[in-house]
């Protein structure tokens, strides 16, 4: 029943995600900034700290990462932790935290700025069909490196709930990619980079906090252009 589930996910995620989904980033301002804090899976203080560093300004998007440690499966906070949350801070060049880190990354558009989508469907068992997407851009190509995008699954969790007295942002899932060409879609469309595939929902999250959170980048690490979803 699970393949079956997945397979269905595989060839309808393009409708679920770009097309008609109830929840997109259709509508929403650009994020302005990136905020993202690093936890270290050891540290179960820092995760329920209420003096946890948070951003001012309200257009910009908060994360919440999980790094694991050294103590593996024995962490406190390793039912969270992600392999994706490493990445992402080697990409950002740090060390994984003793405690608690933060990153901030201001969206730097072109001079053509690019227009950015993410979107997802409805669960389906231990899945959600999740697609990024840029939309049609007259006179915009990619340079020789391409674009480098970031497609998060995120669950808002609310404050005082799950050991934590602030609300927070925690990354479930990661999808990561490059784009240097460009994909026809249609005779009656130009051109779209996108991607559109199933994400694994880990065990512990709760479907219905889950959102998008999506960024384009260069290949210096510049923010491009980023968005998330809301569910209406």
């Amino acid at each position: 029943m699970r393949t079956l589930a997945v397979a269905a996910l595989l060839t309808s995620a393009p409708l679920l995600a770009l097309a008609q989904a109830s929840c997109s980033s259709d509508g929403q301002p650009q994020p302005a900034a990136l905020f993202e804090r690093f936890v270290s899976a050891d540290c179960e203080a820092c995760w329920a700290d209420p003096a946890t560093p948070a951003p001012s300004a309200p257009s910009t998007v908060v994360l919440d990462w999980i790094v694991p440690s050294a103590q593996g499966d024995e962490a406190p906070l390793s039912a969270a932790a992600t392999n994706d949350a490493t990445q992402r801070l080697q990409a950002l060049g740090r060390q994984a935290p003793v405690g608690t880190d933060v990153a901030l990354s201001a969206v730097e558009p072109p001079a053509r700025p690019l227009r950015l989508r993410v979107a997802h469907g409805l669960p389906i068992n231990d899945y959600l069909g999740a697609g990024i997407a840029l939309a049609r851009t007259h006179g915009v190509v990619p340079p020789t490196q391409g674009w480098h995008y970031h497609l998060l699954l995120v669950e808002a969790v609310p404050a005082g709930s799950e050991g934590t007295l602030m609300a927070r942002n925690l990354v479930r899932n990661m999808l990561s990619g490059t784009w240097n060409k460009r994909e026809q879609l249609s005779k009656n469309e130009r051109f779209r980079w996108m991607d559109n595939r199933p994400m694994r929902i880990p065990p512990g999250a709760q479907p219905q906090r889950l959102h998008m959170v999506g960024w384009v980048q260069d290949a210096q690490g510049r923010v491009l252009a980023a968005a998330q979803s809301v569910c209406r």
